[in-house]
């Protein structure tokens, strides 16, 4: 959550703060909205977009029982809106037979599930979807499921059957696709900004920044304009911080690693917009490591 959403939380919600709340659950929902949507960043767009909302909803709702439901509930409704938007769902009823029973499964069957990427997720019916991630991924009892969708228990269980069913199905097929591309301007601008990022001349990548740039690191702060906030200094004293150009979820990306961890993993990435030369948008993930759990990440050649 940025500083300027924390401060003055309401808390009738429930008996911990609402910030506590948010900040214990935010990679639970993170990991709902990023299936929900097909993208680790979109996800946690929906994410935001959900916060915002309870902070809004939480002075009229009183005193709430089951109040990470109630969370989980908003963030469903806000991915829900999310589709709508981007139309990629058309209906939003549930349509399932209601008479089928929950089949048991395996072990094996269960890590498939949670392991399954996020655009094989995206390959399920949105009814089906939201059942298997709150289900199968996150836990929830097929009654908790059923409040978080305002849907029945016996519409989840026919959801959920053919939900798993058809993952089982993707789980036999090649799920690589080809490392996306950009145009060359485009490869270029993103090269050389890890190219000075890895050199430590920061004052060249400042050159490139628009005046109005937008810094976000998620999780944590939002400010506008180069000076903004101590952001490269905080890079500066931190030298074993590498990037590599690359893409998350088909995005251009740069990709952090730790040059002292011998595997050199990537741990989390940052997002950079252009407008033509300039980088109007920083949009930095260290604080939401939360975000590379089913990210799509791919390497630059």
């Amino acid at each position: 959550m940025s500083e300027q959403a924390k401060g003055n939380l309401p808390t009738s919600v429930a008996e911990k703060p609402l910030e506590q709340l948010f900040g214990e659950m935010r990679s639970k929902l993170h990991r709902y909205c990023a299936r929900m949507t097909g993208s680790v960043i979109d996800g946690e767009d929906v994410v935001q977009d959900a916060l915002v909302k309870a902070i809004e909803a939480a002075p009229s709702a009183g005193p709430i029982a089951n109040p990470e439901g109630w969370l989980f509930r908003i963030a469903h409704n806000a991915a829900l809106d999310f589709l709508r938007r981007r139309a990629r769902e058309r209906t939003l009823e549930f349509t399932e037979d209601t008479d089928m029973v929950v089949e048991t499964r395996s072990a094996i069957e269960d890590r498939e599930i949670v392991a399954a990427s996020l655009r094989t997720f995206m390959r399920l019916p949105l009814s089906q979807r939201s059942s298997v991630i709150l289900a199968d991924v996150l836990g929830n009892s097929l009654r908790e499921t059923a409040e978080i969708v305002d849907g029945n228990v016996l519409a989840i269980k026919g959801a959920l059957q053919r939900g798993r069913e058809r993952l089982r199905g993707f789980a036999a097929e090649d799920d690589n696709g080809p490392v996306p591309e950009l145009d060359e301007p485009d490869r270029q601008r993103l090269k050389t900004y890890v190219d000075l990022f890895n050199a430590h001349d920061f004052d060249a990548i400042k050159a490139m920044l628009a005046e109005d740039i937008r810094f976000e690191v998620v999780n944590k702060v939002r400010r506008d304009g180069k000076s903004a906030l101590p952001y490269f200094t905080n890079y500066g004293a931190r030298p074993h911080w590498r990037l590599l150009a690359g893409f998350v979820d088909g995005r251009p990306a740069a990709l952090v690693y730790d040059g002292e961890d011998p595997d050199e993993r990537i741990k989390y990435f940052v997002l950079l917009e252009w407008t033509g030369d300039q980088v109007t948008s920083i949009r930095d993930f260290v604080f939401a490591r939360y975000a590379m759990e089913g990210a799509d990440i791919r390497v630059m050649d």
